[in-house]
């Protein structure tokens, strides 16, 4: 778990491997930034550690990581906490008993330190107008960003922009260039080989060591692309038709990727085991890979049911056709815009040339998600969201823990990684062992299976 130090005489904290050494009594320790900025200690110039996003602790509660996940996707940009703890079925008091006793923040105070983070590198990283920062970070006006900004960096945002060094700033020919910190180690080959082996025909493409997919917003076409940047970092350049809630879509790449993932209570659990030890010792820093979007992930494990791989893409590629919005001149493959549940919903699946009982459990699923919004948020705990989404017409348990390890659920297990560990007369018991992590060795089980990827 990764912890911050701050120094009480000097009333600055930083992370950890920053080359200062304050006498230990001056020195307190917490677990997340956003702590040590509500104790009133400004983040470090050296070391910068508003450039990684601070984990949650492993043993956290699980109601806890669902909030901050919540909050992460913007459940606090425009409203409240009242709104967040009535989405979790917990009062707004207990949500903040529960976020002071763990993390030492309210929901609130830690939303303020993500936004203001945010900014920050997009102050650094980027020649963004000031007032399109603040809006691209989440926050509602100029004068709200101010504020924040002013309370977590003790500075305007004109003089952060000052501060930064000459080698911060990327420039690119087109989009906006921005870093996707990590903590080493991230394995950028194996995690290439899962996303090319479950890429979206004319959504996503794999190529010369690079990632790129169309995204939409508000209707309106984007292009993203990610590369391996340095030791420490990818980079993610964005073509968008604007620049509000940026955040947002930074997130979401990030967890295509995992990079604010702590893998390491995972890899110290499992490092031991026989049969995934020597796969992490093999390719460490692999991450679960995660998704753009949660119904796509869903189309996906639906047709997956119904068809090896091979067909089931050629069956994704006939979906995105006939119902995609078409994004033409992008090259790479791309055509298309994911087609959204309610056009799916609406479609002929039929027509598109999909068999009548995936057809069905397709429309089933779409008509689902059009009805619950709530169904794919990942906010529930494991079991019922697999008893939720196991409860569409067609879809098997299977199935929703495909879904669920996309989303990030660390203990789903799909039956694919049961056959990898299945035995001659003896079923998959031992993977109990493996437990709340699963999730992370089903990926590595996989990545095993797959042709040409580097160690």
């Amino acid at each position: 778990m990764t912890t911050y130090s701050a120094v009480v005489t000097t009333g600055i904290y930083c992370r950890s491997g920053c080359g200062t050494k304050p006498r230990a009594e001056n020195v307190r320790t917490f677990a997340h930034p956003a702590v040590a900025e509500a104790h009133g200690f400004r983040a470090c110039l050296r070391c910068r550690p508003y450039r990684v996003a601070g984990p949650i602790a492993a043993d956290a509660p699980e109601l806890l990581c669902r909030a901050v996940q919540l909050i992460i996707a913007g459940a606090l940009d425009t409203g409240t906490e009242a709104a967040l703890g009535a989405r979790l079925a917990v009062s707004p008091r207990h949500l903040r008993r529960l976020f002071t006793q763990h993390l030492g923040v309210t929901p609130d105070q830690l939303a303020r330190s993500r936004r203001a983070h945010f900014a920050r590198r997009l102050l650094d990283d980027t020649d963004l107008p000031v007032a399109d920062v603040a809006f691209a970070s989440g926050f509602g006006s100029v004068r709200q960003f101010n504020r924040d900004m002013r309370l977590v960096f003790r500075a305007a945002p004109l003089e952060l922009r000052s501060r930064r060094r000459r080698a911060d700033r990327l420039v690119a020919d087109g989009g906006l260039v921005m870093r996707l910190p990590f903590a080493p180690p991230l394995h950028w080959p194996a995690l290439l080989a899962v996303l090319a082996e479950r890429a979206v025909p004319g959504v996503e493409s794999v190529r010369a060591g690079g990632y790129r997919r169309t995204i939409s917003l508000d209707g309106e076409a984007g292009l993203l692309e990610v590369r391996a940047g340095g030791a420490d970092h990818l980079l993610l350049r964005a073509h968008l038709p604007f620049w509000e809630g940026l955040i947002h879509v930074v997130e979401r790449v990030g967890r295509i990727f995992g990079v604010a993932a702590d893998i390491a209570p995972a890899q110290a659990a499992l490092a031991g085991d026989p049969l995934i030890g020597p796969l992490i010792a093999a390719r460490p820093g692999l991450r679960v890979p995660g998704a753009w979007g949660a119904f796509e992930i869903a189309v996906d494990a639906v047709l997956a049911q119904h068809a090896a791989r091979p067909r089931a893409r050629e069956q994704m590629a006939a979906l995105v056709g006939a119902a995609g919005q078409p994004v033409p001149g992008l090259g790479h493959g791309l055509t298309h815009l994911f087609p959204s549940a309610a056009t799916v919903a609406a479609a002929d699946l039929r027509g598109a040339g999909l068999p009548r009982d995936t057809a069905e459990t397709l429309g089933a699923l779409a008509r689902a998600v059009v009805q619950d919004e709530t169904l794919l948020d990942g906010a529930s705990p494991l079991a019922d969201f697999v008893r939720a989404v196991g409860s569409v017409p067609g879809v098997t348990e299977d199935t929703a823990h495909r879904i669920a390890l996309r989303l990030g659920y660390d203990d789903a297990f799909p039956a694919v990684a049961r056959d990898i560990t299945r035995t001659p007369g003896e079923d998959s018991a031992g993977a109990a062992a493996w437990r709340p992590w699963r999730a992370f060795a089903a990926t590595h089980l996989a990545v095993a299976q797959l042709p040409t990827v580097p160690a």
